[in-house]
């Protein structure tokens, strides 16, 4: 996630405001909230009490696997009428209230699962959504520099205002339908290494060349506009819907390019994203605290850390994408003092009765927020379950005995709310199963937005790595 993004209301999401890579918008009537990627994180207590496997039936995890891609088929589907040829992902399920937007870091996402899944019919949506991506990137209304933006429209609505938007992904005049409705006009570094990273692994399947070219124009883009020469290097940011450099850093937006300027290293041969990736990696290791084994969230200006809240997020993917050992107890760390449990018994829990669900939550100040949402307390124990399902990649691809005890442990707690959570809840108005909610209960990021339990293709992708044994940001790391 972009954890040093700038949050704004509806009522300001100008071209210029500057969002977070998944801010996203709460809507509740006429009420606008900005909203947005021992045992551990079972530490706090008792888990919830799982059904067990059966002999004779077939294993929950081969099944759930199947549910949950096709919950990202019908996310890439949801509007069949308008959308005939290339296309993206409807992000979350409609009851957000974001009606079509599909955010390109979610479809990145799903193009991975749908790779790690390796059934024919999957990467055949892969594919697609690929296909979306590249034609998003070549047919901008206003640049041709290889840039995505943060979101688009991928199916038509009537939004809050009254005002038809009756298009799907390709508008009439052919260029991409981006998501100025909600202000998701910005173009951040990685909202750009996320897709980078799937076109290059869609590339190593398919060996088309396309796929490659625009992963080349992504990395570009990144270095021209966002190297940054301030104390603490790395890269910005990006740059907000009016075009206007943010100077923030984020430590998991590096961690993404070293990952991304690694993998075009390698498919392209060319030794320029070798110095990419290290003028990435020289800000990580800057963000390391030994003392108390955490990555500090990034910089506000270039010259001073950022030093609080303290997110999940460079601690998963730290390891997925360094591998160091040295960086390793990031991971313990976070699944010691990340840790929650949702119990439905709780004041603030938005559970079914009897249900009691662990993992992790968002940051350090998650815990502790008292914070609302479209006047909805969130709660502090409420689980992120994209988080949770990055946890267990993690731990399965660090891969000792103990960790990968405690992936078993946490992907059978999203596997469980995959069953029980975000029933009855639709895409493009059709009802859909399979997919996971974003978080258990409402809770706060510590970081301006919020999570809610509706079905994100987001949480659902990080659910299929964790249970494939899949490393989305190494070369060769799909099954």
């Amino acid at each position: 996630m972009s954890d040093d993004a700038t949050s704004t209301t509806i009522q300001d999401a100008s071209p210029g405001a500057a969002l977070g890579r998944r801010s996203f918008l709460a809507l509740s009537g006429a009420a606008v909230a900005v909203a947005a990627g021992g045992s551990g994180a079972l530490a706090t207590g008792r888990p919830a009490a799982l059904p067990a496997h059966r002999p004779g039936h077939p294993h929950p995890g081969r099944a759930a696997e199947r549910a949950a891609v096709a919950f990202l088929q019908h996310a890439t589907d949801a509007y069949p009428t308008v959308n005939t040829g290339p296309r993206l992902a409807q992000s979350y399920a409609d009851e957000l209230g974001l009606f079509s937007t599909a955010f390109v870091y979610d479809n990145a996402l799903a193009i991975l699962a749908l790779l790690a899944d390796g059934r024919r019919s999957a990467l055949a949506t892969a594919r697609v959504l690929g296909d979306g991506l590249v034609y998003a990137q070549e047919h901008d209304p206003a640049h041709d520099d290889g840039r995505l933006r943060q979101g688009y429209n991928v199916g038509p609505y009537t939004f809050y205002d009254g005002s038809p938007q009756p298009n799907g992904f390709v508008q009439p005049d052919g260029t991409a339908n981006i998501g100025w409705q909600f202000g998701f006009l910005g173009t951040a570094v990685g909202d750009m290494a996320w897709p980078g990273i799937a076109l290059v692994q869609l590339y190593g399947r398919t060996r088309e060349r396309r796929y490659r070219d625009a992963a080349v124009r992504i990395g570009e883009w990144i270095t021209t506009n966002t190297w940054s020469t301030k104390p603490l290097g790395g890269f910005s940011f990006g740059v907000n819907g009016a075009n206007e450099p943010v100077p923030n850093g984020s430590t998991e937006h590096n961690v993404d390019c070293v990952a991304f300027f690694t993998m075009l290293r390698t498919v392209t041969g060319d030794r320029r994203w070798t110095k990419a990736a290290a003028h990435a990696r020289a800000f990580v290791d800057g963000m390391w605290s030994r003392a108390d084994g955490w990555f500090w969230t990034g910089t506000n200006d270039g010259v001073e850390i950022n030093r609080s809240p303290v997110p999940l997020d460079p601690a998963t993917w730290s390891w997925l994408a360094l591998r160091e050992r040295r960086y390793a107890p990031a991971l313990d760390w976070a699944a010691r003092a990340l840790a929650v449990q949702d119990d439905a018994a709780a004041a603030t829990s938005q559970l079914p009765d009897g249900e009691r669900l662990s993992g992790v939550t968002f940051s350090t100040a998650s815990l502790t927020s008292t914070a609302q949402y479209n006047g909805i307390t969130v709660h502090p124990q409420g689980v992120w379950l994209e988080g949770t399902g990055q946890l267990a990649t993690s731990l399965a691809d660090r891969g000792s005995h103990h960790d990968r005890m405690r992936a078993a442990a946490l992907l059978a707690q999203v596997r469980h709310a995959q069953d029980v959570l975000g029933a009855g809840q639709h895409l493009g108005g059709v009802e859909v199963a399979g997919g996971v909610v974003a978080a258990s209960s409402l809770l706060d990021s510590g970081f301006g937005f919020g999570y809610f339990q509706v079905q994100h293709v987001g949480a659902t992708s990080w659910f299929l790595f964790a249970s494939t044994r899949t490393n989305p940001m190494r070369w060769g790391g799909l099954r």
